[in-house]
C-alpha cells in the first residue's frame, strides 16, 4: 500500500510541477518579465496581466503567491451612478534575490526592492526598499535583511554541511538528532485605555 501511495503522490507532484512550468512559460510569452535563475514553487499566480510583472533574478516565490495587477473592486463602483470610468491598473517589480513567502498577496503600483523577505501570508500593499523584511497584513517593516540573518545565524542548525548532497541521509540525521526545542508564547501589553 505504501508504494501505492508513493505513486500517486508522484505522479501528483509531477503534474503540480508541469502544470507550473506551462503556466510560467503562457505568462512569460504574455510578457511577463522573469530574470536568471528565478525560482516559482508550486501555484502561483500572475494575475490576468502578467506583462504588468517584473521579477529580478535569483528571486524565489513559494506556493499561493498572487500577483494583483488591477482592482477588481472597481466593478462595484462603476455600477455607481458618476464613478462608470473608474479603473485600477498598475506594475508590479520585485527585485533581484528577493524571496516571497507561501500565500503572499503583491498588490499593484508596487516595487520590491532587492534582496528583501516577504514573509508568508503578507499582503503587501506598499514599496519596500532594498535589504528589508516586511511581513503581515498589510505588510510591515520588521527588521534590515542583516538584522535577520544575524537572528537565524543565533538560531543556526548545525549538522553535517556534506550531509546536505544527500537528502535521505540529511533527513535521517535531523530526525535523529535535531531537539525538541519550540519557541515560548509571547505576552502581549494590554492598551491602556484612555
Amino acid at each position: 500500500m505504501y508504494i501505492f501511495y508513493r505513486l500517486m503522490l508522484f505522479c501528483f507532484t509531477f503534474w503540480e510541477r508541469l502544470y507550473m512550468k506551462i503556466y510560467t512559460k503562457v505568462c512569460v510569452l504574455q510578457g511577463l518579465k522573469l530574470g536568471e535563475g528565478v525560482k516559482v514553487f508550486e501555484r502561483v499566480y500572475f494575475g490576468s496581466e502578467p506583462f504588468l510583472i517584473e521579477i529580478g533574478d535569483k528571486t524565489q516565490i513559494a506556493g499561493g503567491t498572487r500577483f494583483v495587477n488591477h482592482g477588481g473592486t472597481t466593478m462595484t463602483l462603476r455600477r455607481l451612478e458618476g464613478f462608470e470610468d473608474v479603473r485600477i491598473f498598475g506594475r508590479i517589480k520585485i527585485g533581484k534575490n528577493c524571496t516571497i513567502g507561501s500565500n503572499c498577496v503583491i498588490q499593484q503600483d508596487v516595487e520590491m526592492g532587492d534582496n528583501c523577505i516577504l514573509g508568508a501570508g503578507s499582503v503587501l500593499t506598499h514599496s519596500i526598499p532594498d535589504n528589508t523584511v516586511f511581513t503581515g497584513n498589510p505588510a510591515r517593516f520588521i527588521c534590515s535583511v542583516e538584522q535577520y540573518a544575524e537572528s537565524v545565524l543565533d538560531l543556526n542548525t548545525m549538522y553535517p554541511r556534506e550531509l546536505e548532497q544527500n537528502r535521505t541521509e540529511l533527513n535521517q540525521w535531523l530526525k535523529k538528532n535535531l531537539p525538541y526545542e519550540f519557541k515560548k508564547a509571547k505576552a502581549y501589553k494590554k492598551r491602556s485605555e484612555s
